[in-house]
């Protein structure tokens, strides 16, 4: 029986550490929907459109960080570790000016879309990188989908169980763990 080598589970572990940098806005943002009253039918409804969107925008992200990649060759790591630096300085920017998302009502087809694409659409900008760097797609796109599903339902359950103890540095915490791997990659 052949083991992982060392650069598979270095490739497995950092798709798992931004993915999870990346379902911390569905972990913050969806325990304040919860906390304003939500039903367990629409935590279902909401974590599974948050996890569709999770493996849409990455796939949509890295199809498109291909193309730039080839176009770019050896220019292209720089580039997608700027794109990370920028998008982690911009989340955590945004954390600590406090900038929230207009009110909207989740129950409808409409508000839960805005929800799902709201938390998802950093995940465009970290595929496009990703796509620069020719990892693993398939791996990735599950991946992302799957955290950033569950970390949806962990948010919205407790959101409506407890008070808002992540809420607030969950974008800062996610914000800087893209930022650390942009400079990794930009070193």
């Amino acid at each position: 029986m052949a083991l992982a080598s060392p650069l598979m589970i270095g490739q497995f572990l950092a798709i798992l550490i931004m993915a999870v940098a990346l379902g911390l806005d569905a972990l913050s943002l969806g325990i304040g929907i919860g906390m304003k009253g939500i039903r367990k039918l629409h935590v279902l409804k909401l974590s599974i459109l948050i996890a569709i969107f999770h493996m849409i925008m990455p796939l949509l992200g890295m199809v498109t960080g291909e193309y730039v990649g080839y176009l770019l060759g050896g220019v292209a790591t720089k580039a997608g570790g700027i794109l990370l630096v920028l998008l982690g300085a911009h989340m955590i920017y945004s954390s600590l000016r406090g900038e929230e998302i207009a009110s909207f009502d989740h129950r409808t087809l409409w508000g839960m879309l805005l929800f799902a694409l709201s938390v998802s659409i950093d995940s465009f900008s970290v595929g496009v990188s990703l796509g620069m760097f020719a990892g693993d797609m398939v791996l990735t796109v599950l991946m992302f989908g799957t955290v950033g599903g569950v970390m949806a339902i962990a948010g919205l359950m407790l959101g409506r169980n407890m008070g808002r103890w992540v809420g607030v540095y969950g974008e800062a915490v996610g914000g800087g763990i893209l930022l650390l791997f942009g400079i990794k990659f930009l070193l």
